[in-house]
């Protein structure tokens, strides 16, 4: 079910007005929000509701055994680690395994392992890898000694399964969400108007940036032969950037929104990734939930910084290869998060973002070449095959061909609205963060909506569904 659908609207106003009837009963709600959700979830293949059950199953058991049974707390630990990885592979790596053990044996002539995997195991279930990360995430706090395990699976399962961020995060840790579910809280009027703020400003990053401009970006992806202008290909890598941000800040956007209306509070996902003046900056303001936690449960876990330089580099390889294979079952996922790490490596050798930063011109100068990193990474990640990728990172340094964006009005309109926007935002003026008229704020907001429904783009599924 998508939030950016009819059925969605109806979805919700049912949730909240049974909620509202459910009234302080803690119980009541918790059964009610696992039911909603599995609804939610299951509105797009009923059958992969058990999954989330089975993860479920196997992380609730081994953490309740990792403080029973203290002496095989490490099997147990294990036990949800393989348990949810393996569901992983099989679900979302299958196919890709399979493809390369093809490729490797030279066997599509004789016995093709592909075609012999059952096709079950070739759809990804929507947010798999949301809701096993965020499942593995309690039971690493267990083992860690960071949490208790609770008791109630009723508990742990409306923590686990809640539908704002089911399938495309932001990834909540056990240890924020699991007192706040114990509880509840009336809601009050500065929390209503906050969470509307935000679905209402999640909505127009989806349906009027991002969705305006995919068409471009599919269009220039999916052409059989590549426009060979360099400018084409750098207007078009900055409109998938600000696509795949408003796609997916615009979805973390309304599920903090809902959270707020259930009287739940979620971690920022993103802070203006896009005015980062080094690499290591922009992870940090960038998909906030995943980064921390690939830190916290892999980077650190290995060694982190402190077993010296070398060790050093081969943890924050691993950890960004991993973290582009966790995005997506191809080549192009690992070569993204590859060349992330490669930049990474060289920005702590040389440290060149801290030498650049302490002048205007500068400080200038840096962002521009980090946004340009971000760029020819993101070519990776969105190209369809590892050579269209190359091409396209040849035709980008190429500088040739005539000076077209690639754009047109519309795209044009909506990148320079977006710009303004995250402008307007950084800078704090009081034209944005300081209205002290409640009529201008409430104006401004039926303009946002009119634009939602009147400027909004086709309709499409959000991005990191896929992941």
């Amino acid at each position: 079910m998508l939030f950016n659908s009819l059925i969605f609207i109806v979805f919700a106003l049912i949730f909240f007005f049974v909620t509202k009837l459910l009234g302080k009963r803690i119980k009541g709600r918790l059964i009610w929000l696992i039911i909603a959700s599995f609804f939610f979830y299951g509105w797009w293949d009923w059958r992969f509701i058990f999954l989330i059950i089975f993860s479920g199953l196997v992380d609730y058991f081994a953490a309740l055994g990792i403080e029973g049974i203290p002496k095989k707390k490490k099997l147990f630990f294990l036990l949800s680690v393989f348990a949810n990885v393996g569901s992983l592979s099989l679900f979302k790596y299958s196919g890709f395994i399979a493809e390369n053990i093809d490729s490797l044996l030279k066997l599509q002539g004789t016995f093709s392992m592909v075609a012999n995997t059952p096709d079950f195991f070739l759809v990804t279930p929507i947010g798999i890898s949301f809701y096993t990360f965020q499942s593995m995430s309690y039971t690493f706090d267990v083992y860690r000694g960071k949490i208790k395990p609770t008791k109630n699976i009723i508990h742990f399962y409306a923590y686990l399964a809640m539908f704002p961020q089911l399938v495309a995060g932001p990834i909540v840790r056990a240890k924020e969400m699991l007192p706040q579910m114990l509880k509840v809280t009336s809601i009050s009027k500065e929390n209503r108007w906050s969470g509307f703020q935000l679905i209402v400003r999640g909505y127009f990053k989806k349906m009027v940036i991002a969705d305006n401009l995919a068409p471009l970006v599919v269009t220039a992806f999916s052409s059989p032969e590549l426009n060979q202008s360099s400018a084409y290909w750098w207007g078009i890598m900055i409109a998938f950037a600000f696509q795949i941000y408003c796609d997916f800040a615009g979805y973390s956007d309304i599920a903090r929104g809902l959270a707020k209306w259930m009287g739940y509070d979620f971690p920022d996902n993103f802070n203006h990734p896009y005015i980062s003046t080094s690499l290591r900056e922009f992870w940090t303001r960038w998909h906030i939930s995943l980064s921390s936690w690939f830190k916290d449960y892999l980077y650190i876990p290995l060694g982190g910084s402190k077993k010296g330089k070398f060790r050093t580099y081969i943890n924050l390889w691993i950890t960004m290869v991993v973290s582009g294979f966790w995005h997506g079952a191809a080549w192009t996922f690992i070569l993204w998060g590859a060349v992330h790490a490669m930049f990474l490596s060289i920005e702590r050798i040389t440290n060149w973002p801290e030498k650049m930063n302490r002048f205007i011109i500068t400080r200038i100068i840096t962002w521009l070449l980090v946004t340009i990193q971000v760029l020819v990474a993101w070519v990776f990640f969105r190209a369809e095959t590892i050579d269209q990728a190359w091409e396209i990172i040849q035709i980008l340094f190429a500088f040739k061909g005539p000076l077209q964006l690639g754009w047109g009005l519309n795209g044009t309109v909506f990148i320079s609205i977006m710009v303004i926007r995250e402008m307007i935002v950084i800078t704090k003026t009081d034209t944005y963060f300081k209205w002290k008229h409640v009529l201008i704020e409430m104006i401004f907001y039926a303009l946002v909506i009119t634009s939602i429904i009147f400027l909004r783009g086709e309709g499409s599924e959000f991005i990191y569904f896929q992941f």
